[in-house]
């Protein structure tokens, strides 16, 4: 089986081609430092010739709305129709828990990429994944204000990349799902809970200012938003394990 993950220099992407050739699969990374931008379509057809599953883990640039959905709506349009014309028989589309129930930012982008997927005549997968443990620790690290870090108490199930690469692979070599997975991690904290864990660990002194109207990734999240349903997929990896293994 040869399986194309594209965005193979990120955090997920890295780990996903390393979880695949573990089943024995022959996983080719495509990015930009392979000579493949998504955005051009420079060195797509070449890239993706003779592909069986197609792993979409590309990652816009900024979290910011309007920047993410020209992104993904830009990467979509040279991937899906590349895929097809290579005769991909998968496609497999990472995207983040609650881009059904967030309206704006982020959120928004992911949506829109959804749609895109799902209206491929490619069959699909989409595997959602709750915030990641790192996109929490930079969180911590940039959402400053005057008086500290204005985080939401929005309700998380953060996970590890790992995990969410273990879960796209295994969900890239199996027959296409024709819907979502979600991913998420074993422990449910709040997301202003979870930042101040994250920022004692780091030492980072600063304080974490509960703010129902802070935004996380461009969006303000409703309190449960961010959760995943009952019949997700969850990791093994702790909040404790990953910080003791950073």
């Amino acid at each position: 089986m040869r399986v194309v993950v594209v965005g193979a220099t990120g955090l997920i992407g890295s780990r996903t081609v390393a979880r695949l050739r573990d089943h024995g699969v022959e996983a080719v990374p495509v990015s930009r430092a392979t000579g493949v931008d998504v955005t051009t379509g420079e060195g797509l057809d070449e890239a993706l010739r003779g592909v069986e599953v197609v792993v979409d883990v590309t990652d816009a640039p900024s979290r910011a709305e309007r920047a993410s959905v020209d992104f993904f709506d830009t990467a979509a349009g040279r991937l899906l129709p590349a895929a097809a014309a290579a005769g991909a028989e998968h496609y497999l589309a990472l995207s983040v828990v609650g881009t059904d129930r967030v309206p704006g930012g982020y959120f928004r982008a992911k949506a829109l990429q959804e749609q895109r997927v799902r209206r491929s005549p490619i069959p699909h997968s989409v595997v959602r994944a709750t915030p990641f443990y790192e996109s929490v620790d930079a969180l911590s690290r940039s959402t400053v204000y005057a008086d500290g870090v204005h985080v939401a108490p929005a309700l998380v199930r953060p996970v590890s990349t790992a995990d969410v690469a273990a879960a796209v692979a295994h969900a890239a070599v199996g027959v296409p799902l024709f819907g979502v997975l979600e991913v998420a991690g074993p422990e449910q904290f709040r997301l202003d809970e979870l930042t101040a864990k994250v920022q004692a660990a780091n030492g980072d002194p600063r304080g974490v200012i509960t703010d129902p109207n802070a935004p996380f990734f461009g969006a303000v999240p409703d309190e449960r938003a961010l959760l995943p349903g009952t019949d997700a997929h969850l990791g093994r990896t702790t909040l404790d394990q990953w910080l003791a293994q950073r």
